[in-house]
């Protein structure tokens, strides 16, 4: 699985943020993996400082409030039956409420961080709803990650990572499931800092960080 992941990644282009979640039988997948579940905790290696996304910069500069928050201790999600069923409710009404549109149809603009508006968004917007409302419900914010992949074709995406007592879980716009990170398709880049949201780590797949994060 890692081989296959690493060698399918090679280029870090921009692409749009992808289609809506998954869909089978006409009904959304919101069960969590049982695989998932049965596997041992698995969490991603953080490497060194990273430049945080562009995207971030200029999102905090219209959203003081959401960036202003003091360094904090990490603090892990127990990953219990009440903690699962409402990350995974969170995470498929968000994908199910957003219909995708880029940055450049809503603002005109290559890249913008912000929450999806008139229920359209690319990635990072699903990111950042998901984030808060995970937040509204007691989730702490240190254990909820915004953190930069690159899917199959090279291309920038943005996930939620959230840091449990049994690994690192991954909310997805393109999947209802939630799932652990070795279990997506993607190569890891970068995320926010446990400690500090306001600093970025890199997670030691050695891929390079796409200018921007739209796909």
């Amino acid at each position: 699985m890692f081989v296959r992941r690493f060698l399918s990644l090679c280029l870090a282009s921009v692409a749009f943020c992808g289609s809506a979640a998954l869909v089978s039988g006409g009904e959304r997948i919101a069960a969590l993996p049982l695989e998932a579940l049965v596997m041992a905790p698995v969490s991603l290696k953080v490497g060194g400082a990273a430049r945080e996304p562009m995207g971030w910069t200029d999102f905090c500069k219209r959203y003081q409030g959401e960036c202003d928050a003091r360094p904090s201790t990490p603090l892990d999600i127990v990953f219990d039956e009440v903690a699962r069923k409402a990350i995974s409710r969170i995470n498929s009404a968000v994908n199910a409420e957003i219909t995708p549109a880029t940055d450049q149809e809503m603002w005109g603009m290559e890249e913008r961080w912000d929450f999806p508006s008139a229920g359209r968004g690319d990635c990072e917007d699903y990111v950042l709803l998901k984030r808060a409302r995970l937040m509204a419900e007691g989730f702490a914010r240190q254990s909820l990650l915004i953190t930069v992949v690159t899917d199959l074709q090279g291309d920038g995406h943005a996930v939620l990572t959230l840091k449990t007592d049994r690994g690192d879980y991954i909310l997805d716009n393109m999947n209802d499931e939630v799932k652990l990170w070795r279990e997506t398709p993607y190569g890891f880049v970068k995320r926010q800092s446990e400690f500090d949201q306001n600093i970025w780590v890199s997670l030691g797949s050695g891929l390079p960080s796409p200018a921007i994060v739209s796909r």
